[in-house]
């Protein structure tokens, strides 16, 4: 995953990838037959790559990662959810504005561990994961 702007997750690699990092994550909900998606993927890299090694940027195939989508209530793509400490405290769905994206960013990392009370904390014991 080093070194990677944009890392792809899974349902099995979910948990290490977005619920126990280290930093912020925003994640990036597609599917591979969405235009919408296709067409915000390079905002999305190079933001990944304007924050690397302060947000993480993942993306996660939600035909192919039903679980994981269903769980956090993604019907359409692109949905992209920010994260801190695992938790999903933000999101937006739809072809957005890349300046709107940033902005999403921003705030969550201003608000910092703020954002957290605003967040769901993860029960771990009735996840699907091993």
């Amino acid at each position: 995953m080093e070194g990677e702007d944009l890392i792809e997750a899974t349902d099995l690699t979910w948990e290490k990838v977005v619920e126990k990092a280290g930093i912020p994550v925003l994640v990036m909900f597609y599917s591979p037959t969405c235009p919408y998606c296709r067409s915000m993927e390079p905002h999305v890299r190079q933001f990944a790559k304007e924050y690397a090694g302060v947000v993480l940027f993942v993306r996660l195939d939600i035909m192919s990662s039903q679980w994981t989508a269903e769980r956090y209530g993604v019907r359409s793509t692109p949905t992209f959810k920010f994260f801190c400490s695992g938790r999903p405290v933000s999101d937006m769905v739809g072809a957005v504005y890349p300046a709107l994206l940033k902005r999403m960013v921003d705030e969550g990392l201003q608000n910092g561990q703020e954002c957290l009370t605003h967040s769901t904390e993860i029960n771990y014991d009735v996840s699907g994961y091993a």
